[in-house]
């Protein structure tokens, strides 16, 4: 990966910087709260003058996911970041449509069991 690694924990410190300091005090992004394998991915309007005068961890965050869509929990991963801290960064980014957002489809939008089931049998009997 070509952008640089910017870490906010230390081995003997801890985290340099509260997590509560990073995200004002919020526990929850705006909005819906994001599952773990949520993918976040810049949006064209990532690369234009928006960006300026966006705090660090956001611009670390849009630096990640130039190059392809990261789930949350890689994003935090990558960062040293409590996974709830980047949830709360993405939301501020969806807010200002510098990254887009998909969340894992609903367990019911998954093909029944039935169905496989019959591709299961089908699949024995070539």
């Amino acid at each position: 990966m070509a952008s640089k690694k910017t870490s906010w924990f230390d081995e003997g410190s801890g985290y340099l910087i509260r997590p509560y300091a990073i995200t004002g005090g919020r526990t929850q992004p705006n909005g819906a709260d994001f599952p773990l394998i949520t993918q976040v991915a810049t949006t064209g309007s990532a690369k234009s003058s928006a960006v300026q005068g966006v705090q660090p961890e956001l611009v670390a965050i849009l630096d990640l996911c130039r190059e392809r869509p990261l789930a949350i929990v890689e994003i935090a991963a990558l960062l040293d970041l409590p996974a709830s801290v980047v949830k709360v960064l993405c939301g501020d980014l969806l807010a200002k449509s510098l990254v887009a957002i998909k969340t894992p489809g609903e367990e019911t939008s998954a093909p029944s069991v039935e169905l496989l089931e019959r591709v299961i049998r089908g699949i024995r009997k070539l």
